[in-house]
């Protein structure tokens, strides 16, 4: 229920974003059709519409009242895109207590917890079946193959031979190319989370992918892209799966990113080389530590 209610609030903060004052709503088939969700979830919407007294719902007449306020939204925290809550429930079910290498996955379940259509979960799972760590099986079922630390070597390889080439190519880039303040945007919100550390360290591994990515983009491989943009959900999550000195972890790593911007920034090769090969065995180590024991290297099949 709790996955469905992000899709509502989602959705809901989507259609209260675009009320003006006096304008006729139309029906729900078309809201739920404007929108991309069921038709018990736009009725939701309406009843919340209607009970805040934004809209006026008379029978088959809904009149906006009044325009809705930041006060009458959900907090961004609370929502996200469909594929971020698709991502966010697959990985949280592969990296639960009781996953175990063999575990069956339900597109329909998966679907239905989340509160969306089953096409859009199979193109998820679809896309991250590609690396091996889930297995398509017929039904509409797929097997959890385990994320062992074999798997994790074997990402992490691959992984540190594209970044130091796309990290090379970043910085032959033209001085007025718009990735250079896209980088001077990160380098910013690294020092503002460094600030707030204490209390807002758990918000690095969006951070983290972001840059990264930025750093991938400057290759224009096209392969490059599309394995970072999937191999980016795991690194993004290794952040959450050990909490233990979790802090210390994240103000380490952007120590680090500070030091490979700076070395980005200057555009020597050596020195752009050596801080992208020091961060990415830093990022190495933490993503050994941070496998759950429950799918670490002892729970391998023969």
């Amino acid at each position: 229920m709790a996955r469905q209610n992000t899709l509502f609030k989602e959705a809901f903060n989507r259609y209260a974003a675009v009320l003006e004052p006096h304008a006729a709503l139309p029906s729900e088939p078309e809201i739920a059709a404007q929108l991309g969700i069921s038709r018990s979830t736009a009725r939701a919407i309406l009843l919340r519409l209607s009970d805040a007294g934004i809209i006026r719902w008379n029978k088959r007449q809904k009149i906006v009242l009044r325009q809705p306020t930041d006060a009458d939204l959900f907090p961004q925290e609370e929502t996200n895109s469909l594929h971020d809550i698709i991502e966010r429930s697959f990985m949280l079910r592969i990296l639960s207590d009781d996953a175990q290498p063999g575990m069956q996955i339900n597109e329909l379940e998966l679907a239905r917890e989340i509160g969306s259509g089953t096409t859009s979960v199979r193109e998820f799972l679809i896309r991250f079946s590609r690396f091996g760590l889930i297995e398509k099986r017929p039904n509409s079922h797929w097997v959890l193959k385990g994320f062992t630390r074999e798997f994790a070597l074997e990402l992490a390889d691959v992984r540190e031979m594209f970044e130091l080439h796309s990290a090379a190519e970043f910085g032959r880039l033209p001085a007025d190319h718009p990735a250079w303040s896209d980088l001077a945007e990160i380098e910013r919100e690294h020092h503002e989370l460094l600030a707030k550390l204490d209390a807002h360290y758990k918000e690095f591994s969006q951070l983290d992918e972001k840059f990264h990515l930025l750093i991938h983009r400057a290759s224009k491989n096209r392969f490059i892209a599309d394995f970072y943009d999937v191999i980016s959900v795991v690194f993004h999550y290794h952040y959450q799966w050990n909490k233990a000195f979790a802090r210390e972890r994240n103000s380490r790593a952007i120590g680090e990113h500070l030091d490979y911007i700076a070395a980005l920034k200057s555009g020597d090769p050596e020195r752009i080389d050596t801080t992208c090969r020091k961060h990415l065995a830093s990022a190495r180590q933490t993503l050994l530590q941070s496998i759950p024991q429950n799918i670490a290297e002892e729970t391998e099949t023969p």
